[in-house]
């Protein structure tokens, strides 16, 4: 082992992470393994042992550790862990309710952001966006997530719409009416009914206590997988780490593909936000969704999804003539709040409103 931290990239604590979980999932350190103490990698890396703690406790929120009183930090992830591996549905366990709406974001802060887009744009906010969304909103969705979500990805793979419903359906669409789906049960109730209404055919794959049961998603027939692995809504489920390699494992196999609604994880009381499927796919196959409808207003009907590079020439060759559903003057208040600074100062007020049980939705 051999920790060097560079000083001029992102905070230690988040290197530290990325190094042991690395080693993770490399093998280095296997299932049930004992990973090296606080104090070891203190000294390894030459940070306090308050930020080597914060590493630690980041791999325990994903599920790559856990902590075992005077005894250390053992590993849990299993790359390997498979369909007949994963713990059945909890038959006496009752869902819990969970919420996904969170503080609102600042009138004023809005208000002051719209004045400027006002004075910028003048005349301009009147023009027709085009299809996909507006430039200024597309770069700054991809410079919030290379920053904060651990993606980079092209603005043109970035499709902008009046939220997430309108966008399920552009991607059925996108992936034909022929394609079976496979959905959350229990998950949200509009999401049934909008594969319904589209006259496709769904399953409904249980959720156990860390994810999709491994049986059941074994035995699925589906091409694609829609999921919500941060909170799924009503259970509050969130996948583990190794459950979420589980799904890209099933995507992997068969030339299928996941939608991935990751509403909310931004309010994550963790360190960092859970990784995302996207980032963690190398197989080019996720579609990931987010709305700001979570995070900001639920008034404001704005979400986006970022496509697989193999996905983006068939949509704007299938669909690239739809007029876009969103007004140019909300794309550039949103891109003006984002560029700004003040969506992610909102995002980390919020959760640290959580972390002391103030928020709504917190459920503390």
């Amino acid at each position: 082992m051999k920790y060097i931290i560079d000083s001029k990239k992102r905070p230690y604590y988040l290197q530290i992470y990325s190094f042991l979980r690395d080693d993770i999932l490399k093998g280095t350190y296997p299932y049930k393994s004992k990973l090296p103490s606080k104090r070891l990698i203190a000294e390894e890396t030459g940070v306090s042992t308050v930020t080597a703690e914060h590493a630690f406790e980041l791999l325990c929120d994903e599920g790559y550790a856990e902590a075992k009183q005077r005894s250390g930090y053992f590993v849990i992830f299993k790359k390997t862990d498979g369909f007949a591996l994963s713990n059945p549905p909890e038959k006496n366990e009752a869902p819990t309710a969970f919420s996904p709406s969170f503080g609102e974001f600042s009138a004023s802060v809005l208000a002051k952001t719209m004045r400027r887009v006002l004075t910028e744009y003048g005349d301009g906010i009147l023009e027709k966006s085009p299809g996909s969304g507006r430039e200024e909103l597309k770069s700054a969705i991809k410079r919030y997530l290379a920053l904060n979500r651990g993606m980079d990805v092209e603005p043109e793979r970035i499709i902008i719409g009046s939220g997430a419903e309108y966008l399920y359906r552009l991607i059925i669409e996108l992936m034909g009416r022929d394609k079976t789906y496979a959905i959350e049960h229990p998950s949200y109730d509009k999401l049934e009914r909008i594969y319904r209404a589209a006259e496709v055919k769904f399953e409904l794959l249980p959720l156990s206590k860390d994810g999709i049961d491994s049986s059941a998603l074994a035995r699925s027939s589906a091409d694609i997988l829609h999921t919500t692995p941060y909170r799924s809504f009503p259970t509050g489920v969130t996948a583990s780490a190794s459950k979420r390699y589980e799904y890209i494992r099933w995507a992997d196999f068969g030339n299928r593909f996941i939608i991935e609604s990751d509403y909310g994880s931004e309010f994550s009381v963790s360190s960092k936000p859970a990784e995302t499927l996207f980032s963690m796919s190398d197989g080019d196959n996720v579609i990931y969704l987010n709305t700001f409808s979570k995070t900001i207003s639920k008034s404001l009907r704005v979400g986006y999804m970022v496509l697989p590079k193999r996905l983006v020439d068939p949509f704007y060759d299938k669909l690239g003539f739809y007029s876009s559903t969103v007004p140019t003057f909300e794309q550039l208040v949103l891109a003006g709040l984002i560029s700004s600074g003040d969506f992610e100062r909102h995002i980390n007020r919020v959760r640290r409103l959580i972390r002391r049980g103030l928020a709504p939705g917190s459920g503390v």
